[in-house]
């Protein structure tokens, strides 16, 4: 989509959704902070165990397989699944609006809300939003409807619309945590928060702020990034601006394309060490490559791994 987000191409997202999705195929290394198994997973009966019978249990539940087996009575017990609704933080600051290929991380971002929110409408489930800029946050109440969907993505689009490289707002890398703080008091319990953020601003607060909210309610981190953050062009300058200032870095310097590098890749490689240390999955989402298709093999990396980040 390029530098801003078209509502008729988050629109279409909805056709990406179908057959998509961000729950365990089994429960393993739970999303509910990466140690217990999580039974917000959509609605109707779950298999939690088989028990040995006690007085006072139904007997319709009575596995005489089972029985017949072991030879005295054992019960299959079942959990009911819940409504999970669902929360995207979408990131729209100064600091995302810049791409080198294909797409802006603002753009990037939107997509994966859009993804989500249709994917989640099509489950039945609700779906909010936290849409944040550099001076506010905006918050879609989550409902179950295709209209509370296309709302959603109105808000991204407006925000988005509002990027400007010449921007006279101040970064204020210290929203992220205040928008975090919000998801945590708006989700309670047993939600699926997705944020969709380059993470710029993100400190140990941030990481104790996500600890605080994979307690009770499953979060997956979408780090949007810049191929550039990983791998410099090989022309030997490279001008940059934030819209108020411009700086020409020589890249042809070793050491100065040597201390980019490496201050891009501690930051990166921090925020991916939440999957370690929070057992959150942290999709690293790139500018340069199609949104749908990333998540799908990165989620599908994610489930086989549990949640390893070797």
């Amino acid at each position: 989509m390029g530098a801003y987000a078209e509502l008729d191409s988050l629109l279409k997202m909805q056709l990406k959704a179908r057959g998509f999705t961000l729950q365990h195929s089994q429960p393993v290394h739970s999303l509910l902070f990466g140690r217990r198994t999580s039974h917000v997973r959509g609605r109707g009966l779950d298999f939690e165990e088989m028990r040995n019978y006690v007085s006072g249990d139904d007997v319709r539940s009575i596995d005489w397989r089972v029985t017949a087996r072991m030879q005295k009575p054992f019960v299959r017990v079942y959990s009911e699944e819940r409504d999970r609704p669902t929360m995207v933080v979408v990131d729209q600051r100064i600091n995302m609006f810049f791409g080198s290929r294909v797409s802006m991380k603002s753009v990037v971002a939107a997509e994966v809300a859009a993804l989500a929110a249709w994917r989640v409408f099509q489950q039945g489930d609700r779906i909010g939003a936290l849409v944040f800029n550099d001076t506010n946050a905006e918050e879609v109440a989550m409902r179950r409807s295709r209209a509370n969907v296309l709302r959603i993505l109105d808000r991204i689009v407006h925000q988005n619309r509002m990027l400007r490289s010449d921007s006279s707002v101040q970064a204020r890398p210290s929203l992220l945590n205040e928008v975090v703080e919000t998801a945590t008091r708006l989700c309670r319990h047993d939600a699926l928060v997705l944020i969709a953020s380059d993470f710029d601003g993100a400190d140990q607060k941030t990481h104790d702020l996500l600890l605080n909210l994979s307690q009770s309610n499953d979060v997956i981190c979408c780090l949007t990034y810049d191929p550039l953050a990983v791998k410099l062009p090989a022309a030997e300058q490279l001008v940059v601006s934030n819209g108020e200032l411009q700086v020409e870095l020589q890249l042809g310097q070793e050491k100065i394309r040597r201390d980019i590098l490496d201050a891009s890749d501690k930051r990166i490689r921090s925020i991916l060490s939440w999957q370690r240390e929070l057992g959150i999955p942290v999709l690293p989402i790139s500018t340069a490559e199609d949104v749908a298709a990333q998540i799908r093999h990165l989620w599908a990396q994610w489930e086989r791994c549990g949640g390893d980040d070797d």
